[in-house]
């Protein structure tokens, strides 16, 4: 076993020629490709989810039927879009017999984190003898990690070996069945109760769970020092989601004594669940700001990857005159300006063509704006003189 707190670090220099970087350049241009075809794709579906989502969150709002908090079962809501607030019931204690914990909730998550070697490095590149070389560094330090690292992907695997499998293995237990009000929560309403929170063990001793373990700051220790760790050490922490009594919002289809999913005619499933009491309207609400954020957020993503793929594309430009110091410092700075104006407007272009079919004014003046850039450099150029 290797001591508490070790660092390491070494070096390593790596030289390549102008034909290997042409080589590399060339799969990053394949590479460039496929992610612009990707961004196009994410940015055209992105639009049309984002319509059909709001479509069906106003479908939901147009029909869902409010329940009172300790309302009984209702046959006549029977197969229709309800609303309700209620706490939550899981039907019984959660428990872990190893470590003799126990709580009332739905969800009870053990998490497992080993005493590890963790390899970080550093590269930089830098000119010498007309070549490009890669100087990389590489730093070795011991962490509590929750994933097991193979220290066989290490470059230098002697000093920093870690066990091969953890002692303890992490695993969240689901109570069996979860009620609000007089109803039953699906599998898809359990999934979104997340609010996870650590489970004190204050009012724990050593002696309560295993005379071999040492709690510390809500951690239970395999060793008998936790503040001097070797690699190989174990420690467990536990936490939970979905008190007993916690007031959760819920809107689903109403299905017998059933919340289920909620299919609308515009082609999305209903099944929201939130950790505090909310009003139908306030629910709904924040959906609709949940597929904005989410539409405007890929957008953003599909910008960035077009303006990555372009600039891979065009990078071979700059591996060419890369043996001329001030040429390749224009280039790079040319290609950067290019690919920001291209990816720009074919993001626009693309966003345009996915609202072509809900909102055609909208599309046709995000086109406009898209080609705008074209249009100004043509009215830019010099007339043609006629003899």
């Amino acid at each position: 076993r290797m001591a508490v707190t070790c660092t390491a670090e070494h070096h390593r220099l790596l030289g390549s020629g102008f034909l290997q970087r042409l080589s590399d350049t060339a799969g990053g241009t394949f590479v460039g490709v496929g992610l612009f075809f990707l961004s196009i794709y994410i940015l055209f579906t992105n639009e049309g989810r984002a319509v059909q989502t709001a479509s069906s969150l106003n479908e939901g709002l147009a029909q869902v039927v409010s329940l009172d908090t300790f309302a009984s079962l209702d046959p006549q809501n029977d197969n229709s879009l309800v609303h309700l607030s209620a706490p939550l019931r899981p039907s019984k204690p959660l428990h872990d017999p190893n470590y003799r914990v126990a709580v009332e909730a739905v969800k009870l998550k053990r998490q497992v984190e080993m005493y590890q070697w963790v390899e970080y490095q550093e590269s930089k590149d830098y000119e010498e003898n007309g070549s490009t070389k890669t100087e990389t560094t590489y730093t070795y330090n011991t962490e509590w990690k929750a994933e097991l690292i193979n220290s066989r992907n290490f470059d230098r695997e002697i000093g920093h070996q870690n066990p091969s499998a953890m002692a303890v293995e992490s695993v969240t237990v689901v109570a069996p069945q979860v009620q609000v009000g007089p109803f039953t929560l699906s599998n898809g309403l359990v999934e979104q109760i997340n609010n996870f929170r650590t489970l004190s063990l204050k009012d724990l001793t050593a002696s309560d769970s295993d005379p071999f373990l040492t709690i510390r700051d809500d951690y239970f220790y395999h060793t008998q020092q936790p503040q001097r760790p070797e690699v190989g050490d174990v420690r467990v922490r536990f936490s939970f989601a979905g008190l007993s009594g916690e007031t959760v919002s819920i809107v689903a289809k109403q299905s017998g004594e059933q919340l289920l999913p909620f299919k609308t005619k515009s082609g999305d499933v209903l099944e929201i669940l939130y950790l505090e009491e909310l009003s139908a309207e306030e629910v709904f609400a924040r959906e609709q700001q949940h597929n904005s954020m989410k539409t405007w957020g890929l957008r953003a993503a599909g910008w960035a990857l077009m303006f990555l793929a372009i600039q891979l594309t065009m990078r071979i430009i700059y591996t060419l005159v890369g043996w001329v110091p001030l040429l390749r410092d224009l280039v790079s700075v040319g290609l950067k300006i290019f690919a920001l104006c291209v990816s720009a407007s074919l993001s626009l272009l693309t966003i345009a063509a996915g609202w072509f079919f809900n909102r055609p004014l909208m599309a046709i003046a995000l086109g406009a704006l898209a080609l705008l850039p074209v249009l100004l450099a043509r009215a830019r150029l010099p007339a043609k003189k006629h003899l």
